[in-house]
């Protein structure tokens, strides 16, 4: 499949300038490897800081404790409950934390390395992935996610396609079987907590049917791991600027294809942030729609080499285009009013 726009000329400056760009020169010291000790101890760091913050997150979720009148009240007590817990020798807390952990960060390396491993099939210079912590219990998920540094330009179509591709699906993947286990544990009595009704991708409704779970089901650290993931997978697969789908959508259909998607899914996602205050009184896709609209500016680099992709790459384009129709979820939290 090619696409129907006129394919974009580069001048002889622009191929040089990118040929410069993939090949910095460094005037008085050797660029410092990706892999050096300094570097992977810093990765290494970040991780483990990022389990530290997951695990009493996915812990605090587990307890039960009394509301408090005061914002800090509820911050506080599910942590304290969680100590109280694991110092009178009850690790039931703990290993929900655990088990919440491993997953969630199981599948966030999947899709980083997904990306990692088609930078270097390629030969691009890329860091391994930066894990991201978070605050515990006031973030959800006790981590902003994990991300990769490209360092070259990503140069052809296929390099382009695969790079953005690899994570989506590599993470999702291990989303999956995770998705069914969380879903096999489901119980009673209904997935609402911290004030909060949290919606359910298509994939989650369709394995639900399948495995017969009950129509509400209560918190367990494998959902929510394979929830936040999916979340992330959907909004990483946006056909926006530099996200997962941007690239994919620009080496698939092209620049001015790409330019004028990024517009359309810029706006709609306005009008589904809207909607979410409106009908939900969630943020969520406010936030995003500030982001989408930063990246949207920033604009996605030309590629150089304008090579047809095949037919296997086309099969997969639409293989993305399926996982984000089953992971996304227009109304994903609805929030309570404690009135």
């Amino acid at each position: 499949m090619e696409s129907s726009d006129q394919p974009y000329r580069f001048t002889e400056v622009e191929i040089a300038q990118q040929r410069l760009d993939a090949e910095p020169v460094f005037l008085n010291s050797p660029r410092e490897s990706e892999l050096s000790a300094s570097r992977v101890r810093l990765h290494i760091i970040l991780f483990i800081i990022t389990v530290v913050t997951a695990t009493l997150t996915g812990a605090a979720w587990s307890v039960q404790v009394p509301d408090s009148p005061s914002l800090l009240g509820q911050i506080i007590a599910p942590l304290v409950e969680v100590m109280n817990e694991t110092a009178a020798g009850n690790y039931h807390a703990l290993m929900q934390g655990l088990i919440f952990t491993v997953t969630l960060l199981s599948i966030l390396s999947a899709h980083e390395f997904g990306h990692y491993f088609a930078c270097r099939h390629y030969g691009i210079r890329a860091t391994l992935p930066f894990f991201l912590p978070a605050p515990p219990v006031i973030t959800l998920f006790g981590t902003f996610g994990a991300v990769i540094k490209i360092k070259e330009p990503i140069r052809s179509r296929r390099a382009l396609f695969d790079i953005g591709i690899a994570g989506p699906l590599a993470g999702f993947a291990l989303a999956l079987p995770a998705s069914i286990i969380g879903l096999v544990m489901a119980i009673p009595p209904q997935n609402q907590v911290a004030g909060g009704v949290f919606r359910d991708p298509l994939l989650f409704i369709i394995i639900a049917k399948i495995v017969g779970a009950p129509p509400v089901w209560d918190w367990n650290p494998v959902y929510w791991a394979a929830w936040g993931t999916l979340l992330v997978t959907a909004l990483n697969l946006f056909p926006v600027g530099q996200l997962d789908g941007g690239h994919v959508l620009y080496a698939v259909l092209g620049r001015r294809t790409h330019k004028w998607v990024s517009r359309l899914v810029c706006v709609a996602t306005g009008v589904i942030a809207i909607a979410n205050l409106y009908w939900q009184k969630s943020p969520v896709y406010l936030l995003w729609t500030l982001v989408l609209l930063f990246l949207l500016k920033v604009g996605h680099p030309p590629v150089a080499e304008e090579e047809s992709l095949g037919k296997t790459r086309i099969i997969l384009a639409v293989i993305a285009l399926l996982v984000f129709i089953l992971c996304f979820l227009p109304f994903p939290i609805t929030l309570i009013s404690s009135s």
